[in-house]
């Protein structure tokens, strides 16, 4: 019923940036905190960055200084801005929100799309 779209992910040079996006669709009636994960093969998912509803923003120490976490109401969507990359930021970014459907509130993660780094 409510589904999470990413895109943005892709291969860049270390030192280059992207900027990862995440859409919710469905029955949507209000959005709670959203956050970014990230995960790499044989490793567990990591916690990369926050943003509250109120716009208040938390970070993993390898983000910080780096990444910046956004959101659009409007448009029921959150930002990863990853700027100077290593190869060590390669994974598979996930997006997560928490998301009143009308029934009670959810939490919704993302397929995933894929970051890598090359050195």
């Amino acid at each position: 019923q409510v589904q999470l779209v990413e895109s943005g992910g892709g291969l860049v040079q270390a030192g280059g940036s992207l900027r990862l996006s995440c859409a919710a669709s469905g029955s949507i009636f209000g959005v709670g905190t959203m956050a970014w994960y990230r995960q790499t093969p044989g490793k567990p998912r990591d916690w990369v960055a926050a943003i509250t509803s109120g716009g208040v923003t938390t970070y993993a120490d390898s983000a910080k200084g780096r990444f910046t976490i956004s959101r659009d109401n409007a448009k029921k969507t959150v930002y990863l801005q990853m700027n100077s990359l290593k190869p060590e930021d390669t994974a598979d970014y996930y997006c997560k929100m928490f998301i009143s459907n009308g029934r009670g509130w959810i939490e919704v993660w993302g397929q995933g799309t894929l970051v890598t780094v090359s050195s």
